[in-house]
């Protein structure tokens, strides 16, 4: 399976509590809810569009302890949105599963670079991330990121938990689908490539 990261960003990476100030206080964060101001109807259709694209979901305990109350009781056969998050498999990244599991979930059990290896080997289609910080830096660190799915966002938060926080290696990425929402936030899609480090240009002083 392909494995994508889907995710809102600042202008300075971060990518905690887009939402809300409730969302996730963690390490003493207070600048959550930043996207909010920006919300438009462009803004959900990209979104419905990623989960669109989607065959399985891929969440680490806190974000799914957050999704599931909220999504779970959004019936709506019209929200595309709901319906892939509570039709769709869940493999969660847990050493336990909830008293009362959200519909279609999966544990996933052993190692966790290990346990996605072997869902992205199952079968065709895509398997997506969303939020769960910690699980991002790990598989991003361990190479198994075909693509990230980013929406940026005209704002900077200070300190907060960045996407690439972990990432120490160079990288490169080619980008394809970049779009703007009337919002000024900017979509696009990062597909990780070989970085060729040049060895002078014109646009060197």
């Amino acid at each position: 399976m392909k494995l994508t990261v889907n995710t809102f960003l600042t202008l300075n990476g971060v990518m905690q509590a887009p939402g809300s100030n409730e969302e996730d206080a963690s390490g003493g964060f207070t600048g959550g809810g930043w996207l909010t101001p920006h919300a438009d109807p462009d803004l959900e259709q990209i979104v419905s569009e990623w989960y669109g694209m989607a065959d399985a979901l891929l969440l680490g305990r806190n974000t799914y302890d957050m999704m599931q109350p909220y999504w779970e009781a959004v019936t709506d056969p019209g929200d595309s949105i709901a319906a892939a998050l509570n039709g769709l498999p869940k493999y969660l990244v847990s050493t336990t599963m909830p008293p009362v599991p959200w519909h279609n979930t999966h544990l996933l059990e052993g190692e966790v670079v290990a346990s996605v290896e072997r869902v992205k080997a199952r079968h065709g289609g895509e398997v997506q991330v969303h939020g769960s910080y910690q699980l991002v830096q790990a598989l991003a660190a361990a190479g198994l990121v075909d693509a990230y799915r980013l929406l940026i966002f005209p704002v900077v938060v200070g300190q907060g938990k960045r996407l690439f926080e972990d990432i120490r290696e160079a990288a490169s990425y080619s980008i394809s689908q970049p779009q703007t929402t009337r919002s000024g936030a900017i979509s696009v899609t990062l597909h990780p490539t070989v970085l060729r480090a040049g060895t002078g240009s014109r646009f060197t002083p």
